[in-house]
């Protein structure tokens, strides 16, 4: 068997490191979350238990944190719904050159390099000066926009770049019509990356904090209340949240993996049966 060389331990160690320094701080919340009742925010622990999660459940006074979590869910569809059909239709739009699509292509990315907070500021300041309310449904989902919308356009360039187009030829051939070609051959050939435009809308306008920091108006947004909750909790009460909302989000992961697998899966059998007709 060859030896590794010395290189490959250092690299190993390197990413173990990478490793615990990424997920480490979550797993660590994730333990904390489960002290006594008397336990504290910090190690050695005192007890085990599920008081801390119970507690989330009831009357707290220390913030809307169901109500908070509403709001992050409706606006986290809203996003996510908006992100795909933008950027869908901007990929159908984009795949024949017309006058300014560069500039436009880079106007639509360029927010990407905007400091996040400066986006908030502006959105708000623009809602003020025209008279209208700063509201998380209006102003906050505006500016959500601007960091969803970019990570959807790159991705379904990416997609139309690559996609096969004799696929909507043979559908005209037979004489499906330019609406039937998108709705019966070029969405299901691209389901699996509109589920991951979805992921990246949804997971993103969930976990935003500073695009929604001036935008949000009176009702905090879930990272918002979370935020606050820093200042004036002392309990691992907070630890509790924490831990749920990553659960929440990485079984919202899960769903959308799953759904590519079905679909995967679909086309292959498919594939399988039309080859067998065949």
């Amino acid at each position: 068997m060859e030896q590794r060389p010395r290189s490959f331990y250092v690299l190993a160690a390197i990413f173990v490191l990478f490793v615990l320094f990424l997920y480490g701080p979550t797993v660590t919340i994730g333990i904390l979350s489960f002290q006594g009742p008397q336990g504290g925010l910090t190690f050695p622990m005192n007890g085990v238990s599920l008081h801390w999660f119970a507690d989330l459940f009831e009357q707290q006074a220390v913030g809307d944190i169901w109500g908070a979590f509403r709001r992050s869910l409706a606006l986290g569809l809203m996003v996510m719904v908006t992100t795909v059909v933008v950027s869908v239709m901007a990929g159908l739009a984009f795949r024949k050159r017309f006058a300014g699509s560069a500039v436009l292509f880079y106007l639509a990315i360029t927010s990407l390099v905007i400091p996040s907070i400066l986006i908030s500021l502006g959105v708000g300041l623009i809602f003020q000066q025209l008279g209208l309310k700063v509201h998380w449904a209006t102003s906050g989902f505006g500016s959500q926009l601007t960091w969803t919308l970019p990570f959807g356009l790159l991705i379904m360039f990416a997609v139309f770049n690559r996609f096969d187009r004799s696929y909507e030829e043979a559908a005209r051939d037979q004489g499906a019509s330019a609406w039937q070609t998108i709705q019966y051959v070029v969405l299901p050939i691209i389901a699996p990356s509109l589920i991951g435009v979805a992921l990246f809308g949804f997971t993103l306008s969930y976990d935003e904090f500073a695009r929604t920091l001036l935008t949000s108006g009176s009702y905090n947004t879930l990272p918002l209340e979370i935020f606050g909750m820093t200042t004036n909790v002392t309990t691992p009460v907070i630890y509790a949240l924490g831990t749920l909302t990553t659960l929440f989000s990485l079984a919202i992961i899960g769903v959308f993996l799953a759904t590519v697998w079905a679909l995967g899966k679909r086309r292959a059998r498919m594939g399988s049966d039309a080859g067998k007709g065949v």
